[in-house]
């Protein structure tokens, strides 16, 4: 039992840490969008919520990617068991596209 648990709490200390860590197209996506954030090209995420996510009473905000080549922003919601895309112009903080109900 004691082997066991020898091999057992290594693996379950390093789950958390590799379930944390994002992806590297999502390191990528946040270190663009960072860049142009700090050059003034689009808005920042906060302001992007900011506008969206009141539009978006009853649903789940899961979270958001960045398109750093479009400017896009794309935030994921869930309500009622549908995923909905909110996309977002990144410059000017304008919902130019929604999928989903």
């Amino acid at each position: 039992m004691k082997m066991l648990a020898a091999f057992a709490l290594p693996l379950l200390l390093a789950a958390p840490a590799a379930l944390a860590a994002p992806a590297p197209e999502q390191q990528r996506d946040q270190q663009q969008a960072w860049r142009q954030r700090q050059q003034g090209r689009i808005l920042p995420l906060r302001e992007i919520e900011a506008k969206v996510l009141p539009a978006m009473r009853g649903s789940q905000y899961l979270g958001f990617d960045f398109e750093g080549d479009s400017g896009i922003y794309t935030l994921k919601f869930l309500r009622d068991g549908t995923v909905i895309w909110v996309d977002v112009d990144g410059r000017s903080g304008q919902i130019i596209g929604r999928t989903g109900h």
